[in-house]
């Protein structure tokens, strides 16, 4: 490790006040992104980085050549039926970014693609590459094709913000129509016959707050305003149903949904509110021939669905019950079908119901796996697209027969390099946290692997976002020298049901970390593990911040990617992005003098103490909207000042925003600079591999 002195933060005290409780906070100062003394703070921290992990540059270089080399970098995907054309996208090596493509239906066999050759007659949609330019980040935050298939709406962005500019393509001459929307939100909605395109804008905390009808060929400047949402707490977001029959115009605090629906072929006309909002009442809506398909939880925790009237949606008729032991996640409506994404015992499912048959729930081998419905845009099919995965077996597409009730593999994601699913195993375990509660553990390694074993416990539980069994390419560079790689599905996610959410959240909150800490233990109670290194991002980066607070001692090193480690005065400005919405998360701790001493006495930042902390790297963006990159700059300039051990790096990424870097291969340098780190960390020689 390099024996340069770390950047020392200065300190301007900055006191604030809040029921009756003056906190001063001396790195206040870090918040003003456009002053250069912030800038250059950050960039003496990325070159301190770079100077401690020099080391590590022959070990990144590795462990990317091991990405690259296990991944086939000239691919596509399975190609989708939407009337007549099949969609697919395919990757090309040494480019970035994807590329977007369709030929024309034959039949109802997709065709057979071989990478690196383009079909006769193939169309190129969108090519990231070419759209990226020599940007040093781009995303797309829409790529819709109209229901007649005759023009395409896409946006860009290219700093990492999430802020858009949405150009419409005419795909019958292939040329860029005059049509441009600037400063837009992700995603939008085409009507039936083509004519509109709806969009979302933001207000000045960035929160969805407009959607807007732009009528294709005509000025930005004659776009309408269709729907204003001046709550607060909610979002809002539009969609065309599977059917193309309905917009659907949705509301969304963390707690509460209102829907509102227009007829798709009357795009000038009203949307009508579906049922108004009651607080604590989530509902969503599909439409399904001659009704609608309504997801709800009211008087039902984890969800019920029922059926509802074209002329009455407000009116729902239980189809399928609550259950305390099921959550109901969604619902998908076809002609004759209607497909419910389930979670039950801590594992996805899919449940089907056939018009005029018994319903059942189709089967798979594994013992731990995640699988849901992917890629179903036509309304009228014999068959459903899922995707699957699980820790060991790597992404599949499958299409289910819905009459004959068997699955067919279509593609799974290729490993180069000599993988082989039967080298390793998964496994199932369940910790016990402080309150008696039994926690699971989804867990993967190399057979044969000597326990007990480094090992990487990845964490989020918040939100009500599951962290469900994955396979991972970049994860293998572990496993392969002898790591094991666990996943504690802690309260605040969903993995167990909606109470597992709730009781992880408001004054509950501290169950999360405590979960983790009990995961941790256990691991290393049952001899599975020697070094444990936590890793968590966004929420997930709290709980890093929190647990490296609370049990110190239980880990080896910690990782914290794009963390909410300031939570508590985030939480206490309302003009910032997002804050008044995170009220139904964290609670209200501005008005709430309770909420205020709860989350002061388990937040990050606040409660760095003297004691002993493992090595932390934090990792962040300086465009990142929904996490700011002065969150973690100002938890590691008081680690450095109040805290001992370490060392605590800070790397900020400055062309980047929440999702970090935007081109594979430059995600997949960050990505063997995090595990180079790990392993360094965990004290593991970089070159040793279990035998194969």
């Amino acid at each position: 490790m390099s024996s340069q002195t770390p950047p020392t933060a200065k300190k301007v005290p900055s006191e604030r006040v809040h029921h009756g409780d003056t906190v001063v906070d001396d790195y206040a100062w870090l918040t003003v992104k456009d002053d250069p003394e912030t800038i250059a703070y950050l960039e003496a921290e990325n070159a301190y980085t770079r100077q401690a992990t020099a080391h590590l540059e022959g070990l990144q270089e590795t462990i990317f050549q091991e990405i690259k080399g296990r991944t086939l970098e000239t691919d596509l995907s399975v190609p989708t039926r939407k009337k007549g054309w099949w969609y697919y996208s395919r990757t090309e090596e040494g480019k970035q970014y994807g590329i977007q493509c369709r030929v024309a239906a034959d039949g109802d066999a997709p065709p057979e693609l071989k990478a690196g050759e383009a079909l006769p007659g193939e169309q190129v949609l969108l090519d990231g590459n070419e759209l990226a330019g020599d940007s040093d980040f781009f995303s797309l935050g829409a790529s819709s094709v109209s229901p007649d298939g005759t023009l395409l709406a896409y946006s860009v962005n290219f700093t990492g913000d999430e802020r858009f500019t949405l150009r419409v393509k005419d795909l019958t001459t292939g040329e860029l129509l005059d049509d441009e929307v600037s400063g837009i939100f992700y995603g939008g909605a085409w009507s039936a016959d083509g004519r509109a395109f709806f969009y979302t804008t933001v207000d000045d905390a960035w929160r969805p707050n407009q959607i807007h009808r732009h009528m294709i060929g005509t000025s930005t400047e004659e776009d309408v305003l269709v729907h204003q949402e001046d709550d607060e707490r909610f979002w809002i977001g539009v969609g065309l149903t599977r059917s193309e029959r309905y917009l659907v115009l949705s509301a969304g605090s963390k707690i509460t949904s209102e829907v509102h629906i227009l007829e798709a072929d009357n795009p000038t006309g009203e949307f009508r509110l579906v049922r108004a909002r009651e607080t604590g009442v989530e509902y969503g809506l599909d439409h399904a021939g001659d009704h609608f398909l309504i997801l709800h939880n009211q008087n039902a925790e984890n969800f019920e669905l029922a059926t509802a009237p074209i002329d009455s949606p407000a009116d729902w008729t239980p189809l399928i019950e609550h259950r305390a032991d099921t959550r109901l996640l969604n619902v998908e409506a076809f002609q004759g079908y209607t497909v419910v994404h389930l979670r039950r015992d801590g594992l996805t499912g899919i449940r089907v119901l056939p018009e005029g048959a018994e319903p059942y729930e189709i089967s798979f081998p594994e013992p731990i796996y995640d699988v849901a419905p992917s890629g179903n845009p036509e309304f009228v099919t014999e068959r459903l697209r899922l995707g699957y995965t699980s820790m060991i077996t790597p992404p599949s597409v499958y299409d289910y027969d819905l009459r004959a009730r068997e699955l067919i593999l279509l593609k799974r994601k290729t490993v180069l390099g000599g993988y082989d699913p039967a080298d390793y195993e998964q496994f199932r375990e369940w910790a016990t946290a402080e309150d008696g509660t039994r926690v699971p553990i989804s867990i993967v390694a190399r057979k044969g692997v000597e326990r007990p074993a480094p090992t990487v416990l990845y964490g989020y539980g918040s939100y009500e976002i599951s962290i469900d069994p994955s396979f991972s390419v970049a994860r293998l560079s572990l496993l392969d020298r002898g790591f094991v790689f666990a996943v504690a599905h802690i309260r605040g996610g969903g993995e167990m049901g909606r109470h597992w959410y709730e009781d992880g959240k408001f004054q509950r909150k501290k169950n999360t970390f405590t979960d983790f800490v009990a995961a941790a233990k256990h691991l290393a109670a049952e001899n599975w593990s020697s070094a444990i290194i936590a890793r968590g991002g966004s929420a997930g980066g709290l709980l890093m911040g929190a647990i490296a607070n609370l049990s110190p001692e239980t880990f080896a090193g910690v990782v914290a990617e794009v963390p909410f480690v300031d939570a508590l005065n985030t939480i206490l400005d309302p003009s910032l992005p997002l804050t008044i919405i995170e009220w139904d998360e964290w609670g209200d701790p501005l008005h709430n003098a309770e909420v205020y001493e709860y989350m002061k006495s388990y937040t990050p930042y606040e409660n760095v103490s003297g004691q002993i902390y493992p090595p932390i790297l934090a990792i962040t963006s300086l465009n990142d909207t929904r996490v700011y990159y002065h969150e973690p700059a100002k938890w590691v300039a008081r680690l450095r000042e109040v805290g001992r051990g370490g060392p605590f790096l800070l790397k900020t990424e400055m062309e980047a925003g929440h999702g970090g870097r935007s081109g594979r291969y430059d995600s997949w340098r960050e990505e063997a600079f995090v595990l180079a780190w790990i392993l360094d960390t965990a004290k593991v020689e970089g070159t040793a591999r279990v035998e194969r």
